[in-house]
């Protein structure tokens, strides 16, 4: 089927959607057997999304995500809701590059995990709202949720492991904003958790601090290199430490 045909199906299914919710009446009138019929028009606005996905009529896609939204957080049903809060997330994040209007999306989503004590998927939405507002340079609200995460996951045995990358990230964040604030950070994440103590990541800021109070972009830049000889930096840990590296004095900013 090409996308003409794909947008025609979605079309049909979106009036189709329409017209159910409209058949049954008030979300009230719900309760006496109008309920399925909404349900079935939330299932139908969600292929009718998918079509217009394929068809890559972004738009429309969201159009239809967002009514269903509308209506199963109207029936209290917010995990559904928030499954369909990331697809219009990732919408955005990779198709129309608003990274704004996705973190707003993660949020929400977060939201309505946290009130329905699914964490673990709180915390994903969250890591993706963190990752994007340190790249949009909001280092105080990128911070706070790397820090709230870290802390809900350091007292579980499973996700334990990770709480450390949550904090360094933190504290990556922390240097770019002000070096002595990163220093005071730090120090309470080590009596936080402990386990951060003896982590390579600890041990790399601790000579990026000590290079950057020397004002010394070789040191700096051997500390990285070392570390990412073992550990692959990611593209947002080379970014950070690009912009940590940019405030030493006559640094051509680059990382080699």
């Amino acid at each position: 089927m090409d996308n003409s045909g794909k947008e025609k199906e979605a079309m049909q299914l979106m009036a189709e959607a329409d017209k159910k919710v409209k058949a049954s009446g008030s979300f009230l009138g719900g309760m006496f057997g109008g309920n399925h019929k909404v349900e079935d028009a939330c299932e139908m606005y969600a292929r009718a999304a998918n079509m217009f996905k394929m068809a890559k009529n972004w738009s429309e896609a969201i159009n239809c995500l967002n009514q269903a939204i509308d209506i199963y957080t109207d029936m209290g049903r917010f995990t559904i809701a928030a499954k369909h809060h990331i697809t219009i997330a990732e919408v955005y994040e990779s198709e129309l590059v608003d990274i704004e209007k996705a973190i707003a999306h993660y949020e929400q989503a977060a939201d309505y995990y946290k009130g329905e004590e699914s964490n673990s998927s709180a915390n994903k939405c969250l890591l993706k709202v963190g990752h994007y507002s340190a790249q949009l340079e909001q280092y105080q609200k990128a911070i706070e949720i790397y820090e709230q995460v870290a802390m809900s996951t350091m007292d579980n045995p499973l996700l334990k492991y990770n709480a450390k990358e949550y904090f360094f990230k933190a504290s990556l964040c922390h240097f770019i904003v002000d070096e002595l604030n990163a220093k005071l950070a730090i120090e309470k994440y080590e009596e936080m958790f402990p386990a951060f103590t003896d982590s390579r990541e600890l041990k790399l800021l601790k000579k990026l601090l000590e290079a950057h109070e020397e004002q010394n972009s070789e040191a700096f830049t051997e500390a990285v290199k070392e570390f990412d000889s073992i550990s692959r930096l990611d593209q947002w840990l080379t970014t950070m430490l690009l912009r940590i590296k940019k405030t030493i004095q006559g640094d051509a900013g680059d990382l080699k």
